[in-house]
C-alpha cells in the first residue's frame, strides 16, 4: 500500500519495431499533461537514473503529473547495443513518447531533455505533437521551439551557453539555478521546482497539441 506523499516508481517496458524493449520507470498521476524525461545520450553515459531526472520525476510526481523515465537501447536493461546514432535514438524517444502519450489518455506530453539530448529533443517536436518542452544545460547551441518551453542552466555552466540562450528567449523562458554546476550538486531541487511551473502554466492555457 502506497501512502499519501510516498513516491512510487512502476517498472515498465517500451516495445520498439525491431522487437527490442527497452527499460522505463513510470510515476502515475491525474493532472496533464504529463512528462517524458530524455537522458542523456549513452555518449555522454546518461540514464534514466540520472539524478537531474530522477528529481524532476520526484518533483513533477509529487505534483500529481505523470513522468516516464527510459534507458536508450543497450543502456541499463535495456535490450540492443549502446548506439549514438541519431536515428536510432529518435526510434527510442519516439517509442517513449508513444507510451508517455498513451499513459495519459492521448494527451502529448511535455519533454524534458538532459544535456545535448536536447537536439534530440527538438527533432522530435518535428514529428510528433507535444505540450512543451524543457531543456536542461543544453549547451550552447541555442533554438526557439514552437511550444511552450524552458531551459534551465546551472549557474556555473559558463557565460557563454547563458549569453547564446538568453538572445533568443525571452526572460521567463530561461531559468538559472543559482551556485549549481553541471552535477547540480547544489540547489537540485529547483530544477524540479522550474519543471513543475512550467506544467501549471501549460496546463492552465489553452494550448492542446
Amino acid at each position: 500500500m502506497v501512502m499519501k506523499g510516498q513516491f512510487l516508481e512502476r517498472p515498465t517496458l517500451i516495445p520498439l519495431a525491431n522487437a527490442l524493449v527497452l527499460e522505463g520507470v513510470s510515476h502515475r498521476g491525474e493532472r496533464r499533461p504529463g512528462v517524458l524525461v530524455l537522458p542523456p545520450p549513452p555518449a555522454e553515459g546518461g540514464g534514466m537514473d540520472h539524478v537531474v531526472g530522477a528529481e524532476i520525476a520526484f518533483a513533477v510526481s509529487q505534483a500529481g503529473y505523470q513522468c516516464l523515465r527510459f534507458n536508450f537501447r543497450g543502456v541499463g536493461a535495456s535490450q540492443g547495443k549502446p548506439s549514438n546514432d541519431e536515428a536510432d535514438l529518435l526510434e527510442d524517444a519516439l517509442a517513449a513518447w508513444e507510451l508517455a502519450r498513451d499513459n495519459a489518455g492521448g494527451v502529448a506530453p511535455l519533454v524534458v531533455s538532459i544535456g545535448s539530448s536536447a537536439q534530440l529533443a527538438r527533432r522530435l517536436t518535428e514529428r510528433v505533437a507535444v505540450s512543451g518542452l524543457a531543456m536542461v544545460h543544453p549547451g550552447a547551441s541555442p533554438f526557439v521551439p514552437p511550444v511552450p518551453h524552458l531551459v534551465v542552466l546551472p549557474e556555473l555552466e559558463g557565460s557563454a551557453a547563458r549569453k547564446a540562450w538568453a538572445a533568443l528567449l525571452d526572460a521567463e523562458a530561461l531559468s538559472i539555478v543559482m551556485g549549481a554546476d553541471r552535477g547540480y550538486h547544489r540547489n537540485l531541487p529547483q530544477v524540479g521546482k522550474a519543471l513543475v511551473a512550467l506544467l501549471r502554466q501549460v496546463e492552465a492555457s489553452t494550448w492542446n497539441p
